[in-house]
């Protein structure tokens, strides 16, 4: 069999060194569970990842990769699929094993557990609840987080700077301030914003600081709102209708999960919904100026081809962020419709 592997990644490597002298090339990958397929790469990209590619495939090593991923919900999905695109686009030769904790804790913790005892050879957690279990169950194994707002004030990482550990990766710090200026301007008479947010997610606290911060500065008034677990939302929401002009709600895994119940609510009563992220807005919200998490991912999964193949030191490797001009205004045309709102003088 040692033979047999041998000589199969030998003849990948003659087939890169083929498909990189044409000027294309596509990477093999396995998974456990799901693992992302091997899009038409952009010379740009191909260029950056050759080098990295061929030296993959001519030692014939297969990494082992473990992804913890919070809950399923637009956002951290598209973050999963950017890592994962990552890797094939660096002609990676890896497996990967997909794991969902639904938004549990107690499951994050047990996968955590599972993935690290597995050996893998780098883990990825997906959200501030998974980043903390993974946390909790290595100090050796080099982690990965993404879609964590603050990995420093979650006592993940030493500093964001320099995380001095064996975890980095990238933040999704939202532009809070340009999400209330944008509330500000499509509401210009609202006066009383509730703020939405699961008091059990550390990053949904800080956004919330953020934005209560910003929203008094703006000359409006701020008042939390706040569940413990998505089974609270309707009755949150419910209790908003005729006290709030408008809700924020911030990137929260748990409200985003449970968007389509805030939006119903929300919506049937005449109260807009300023969100985090686009996947909320496509889920009922009315408009965000956000990141894109597919991008967010993809850096992630760039950092992982950097440690993987580069021996890179996780330790100092600063907490990374996509750059302000990579936010885009999203809006949800038929929501604006149902509350009778007019954004064509947003674009």
């Amino acid at each position: 069999m040692k033979k047999k592997a041998k000589a199969l990644s030998l003849a990948l490597a003659s087939v890169m060194m083929l498909s990189l002298a044409a000027c294309s090339g596509k990477a093999p990958s396995t998974t456990e569970t799901t693992a992302g397929t091997t899009a038409a790469q952009s010379s740009e990209k191909a260029s950056e990842a050759a080098t990295t590619a061929a030296a993959k495939t001519a030692d014939g090593k297969q990494y082992k990769i473990g992804v913890l991923q919070l809950v399923q919900h637009t956002a951290l999905d598209a973050s999963n699929k950017g890592f994962i695109q990552a890797l094939d686009d660096a002609g990676l030769n890896y497996t990967v094993d997909q794991q969902n904790a639904s938004g549990d804790q107690p499951t994050c913790q047990t996968i955590a557990s599972k993935l690290v005892n597995d050996g893998d050879d780098l883990i990825l957690a997906i959200a501030t609840p998974a980043a903390q279990a993974v946390a909790g169950a290595t100090s050796e194994i080099p982690v990965l987080i993404t879609a964590v707002t603050d990995p420093a004030a979650s006592d993940l990482v030493t500093s964001n700077e320099a995380p001095g550990g064996n975890i980095t990766g990238t933040s999704d710090l939202t532009p809070v301030k340009e999400q209330i200026s944008l509330l500000k301007k499509i509401l210009p008479d609202a006066k009383t914003v509730g703020v939405l947010y699961c008091t059990a997610e550390s990053n949904s606290e800080i956004q919330a600081k953020m934005a209560k911060e910003a929203i008094e500065a703006a000359g409006m008034t701020a008042v939390d709102y706040t569940v413990s677990s998505s089974n609270e939302i309707q009755t949150v929401v419910t209790s908003m209708v005729g006290k709030v002009d408008a809700i924020y709600a911030p990137t929260d895994n748990t409200i985003a999960a449970g968007m389509t119940t805030v939006a119903m609510i929300a919506n049937e009563n005449k109260i807009p919904t300023i969100c985090g992220e686009e996947g909320m807005v496509k889920a009922g919200g009315l408009a965000t100026y956000g990141i894109d998490y597919y991008e967010l991912g993809y850096l992630t999964g760039k950092q992982a081809v950097k440690i993987l193949t580069e021996g890179a030191d996780v330790s100092k490797m600063p907490i990374e962020y996509l750059p302000l001009e990579k936010c885009k205004l999203s809006v949800n045309e038929e929501t604006a419709k149902t509350l009778g709102i007019d954004l064509s003088g947003l674009k």
